[in-house]
């Protein structure tokens, strides 16, 4: 069975940094592409940043900003977030898709992130 569990979220100034970490199980990790999404409040589900193996891919909204990595030893995914904005608030969500089937597409619960003065 499929588990991602996020954590590391919580609330910061604008200026400031956050790591998030995703716990994976269930699936053979080091052979997926493993991707980091945003959630603002009223809006629809954004892709951030996906890793596969060692080739990082990001949105322009955090290209220079956010670093995303990965652990295959310890199943474990990270997303490295400086110079944090309040456009940057959003409930970040850990992605993995497994198959070919929309029921291969797994999120975890999601980890709240606060950007404000």
């Amino acid at each position: 069975q499929v588990q991602l569990v996020e954590s590391g979220g919580g609330s910061v100034q604008p200026g400031g940094s956050l790591r998030l970490s995703c716990a994976a199980s269930g699936f053979p990790f080091s052979q997926l592409t493993m991707g980091w999404y945003r959630e603002a409040p009223g809006k629809g589900r954004d892709w951030v940043a996906s890793i596969r193996n060692a080739d990082p891919r990001y949105a322009d909204s955090v290209k220079d900003r956010f670093t995303i990595s990965r652990d295959n030893t310890k199943n474990m995914l990270y997303l490295e977030m400086k110079n944090l904005q309040p456009e940057d608030t959003a409930v970040y969500y850990c992605n993995v898709v497994t198959g070919l089937s929309s029921r291969d597409i797994h999120w975890g619960q999601g980890t709240q992130v606060t950007v404000s003065s």
